[in-house]
């Protein structure tokens, strides 16, 4: 199960000798409400012999989502199904494929500011110039002084283009990687995508299960994002975002009601409808991954191909939009 159409939480309190334990616990289901709540009350109720038996065991389970939910299923709405490939809004509202079997990679490139470094760098070398100038240390004022200059020029570089002159194109760093793992593994077939913050792979002679070996290997060599690299592992499933990041679009306003995490209480649907309109209007416009190549092998698994075609239709990856 990687989605769960139902949830349900159980409640139980036992009062015994002056002592009172309560406790809670969740429960899912892809059949029934009623079966939800079945499975929330025995683990309600497991929970609740262990920690009163003294095992130290957190009494109420707290709704997270995707990326904190250790040893759960992800508690998402489904928006549609397509044979296993399952559609959820995350918690900030953008569209998510969710997979069993084919194998995805987001590979980021991440640009470190240090603008906040230099400017905290220069105004200490400047405050260390002015005591070092009331201490008559003349020379030492100056070295300090310059300091603090070259750390104020360092600040308003435009650092992220400079690392990409010292140490390279991070996407032909990338593609690099990925080409030297296809030199030791001709039989394997990717299409890479660009998107806002970096490369995806997608890989298509073949289904996975998320914990095999070769998994792994294509992780490490190609230097995949490490928390999706660990949500995979946890949810057993491979995962791609195929819609837009709201603030990539300028919508500021966080998806209601916070945090975001399904369920919504009914009372409070009105305000979750309210903001996905909006947000579904905005992405008209936008692009979530744009289609670079294909490469390695030709061959295809039909598994592959439907959710490689749904992926490209719902990123709107061959089409001239903006990124976000």
């Amino acid at each position: 199960m990687i989605v769960p159409q139902y949830w349900a939480e159980g409640r139980l309190r036992r009062r015994e000798g002056g002592r009172q334990v309560t406790v809670r616990r969740f429960g899912w289901s892809d059949e029934s409400q009623e079966e939800a709540q079945r499975i929330a009350d025995a683990r309600t109720a497991e929970a609740l012999e262990r920690v009163w038996s003294g095992e130290n065991l957190d009494r109420r389970e707290v709704k997270v989502p995707y990326n904190g939910a250790e040893g759960h299923p992800i508690r998402e709405e489904i928006l549609s199904r397509h044979g296993d490939t399952i559609i959820t809004r995350n918690s900030y509202g953008a569209h998510c494929l969710n997979t069993p079997s084919i194998l995805f990679a987001d590979i980021d490139f991440t640009q470190p500011d240090t603008g906040a470094a230099g400017c905290f760098g220069c105004s200490l070398s400047l405050i260390a110039a002015a005591v070092l100038c009331v201490q008559g240390r003349l020379v030492e004022a100056c070295v300090a002084f310059v300091i603090g200059a070259l750390c104020g020029l360092f600040s308003a570089l435009p650092l992220p283009r400079l690392l990409q002159w010292v140490k390279g194109d991070p996407m032909a760093h990338a593609r690099k990687r990925v080409t030297a793992f296809l030199e030791s593994h001709p039989e394997w077939h990717l299409r890479l995508y660009r998107t806002p913050a970096g490369l995806r792979v997608l890989v298509l002679h073949r289904p996975f299960d998320p914990g095999e070996p070769a998994v792994s290997e294509f992780f490490r060599a190609i230097r995949a994002d490490p928390m999706y690299v660990r949500m995979c592992q946890r949810q057993r499933c491979f995962r791609a975002r195929v819609s837009p990041k709201p603030w990539r679009m300028g919508i500021d306003s966080h998806l209601r009601p916070r945090p975001g995490v399904w369920p919504v209480h009914p009372d409070r649907m009105d305000l979750r409808t309210e903001w996905v309109e909006n947000y579904e209007a905005a992405a008209s416009g936008y692009a979530s991954c744009r289609f670079l190549e294909r490469v390695g092998a030709d061959t295809v698994h039909p598994e592959a191909r439907e959710v490689q075609q749904l992926h490209d239709r719902m990123c709107r990856a061959i089409e001239e939009l903006p990124l976000a």
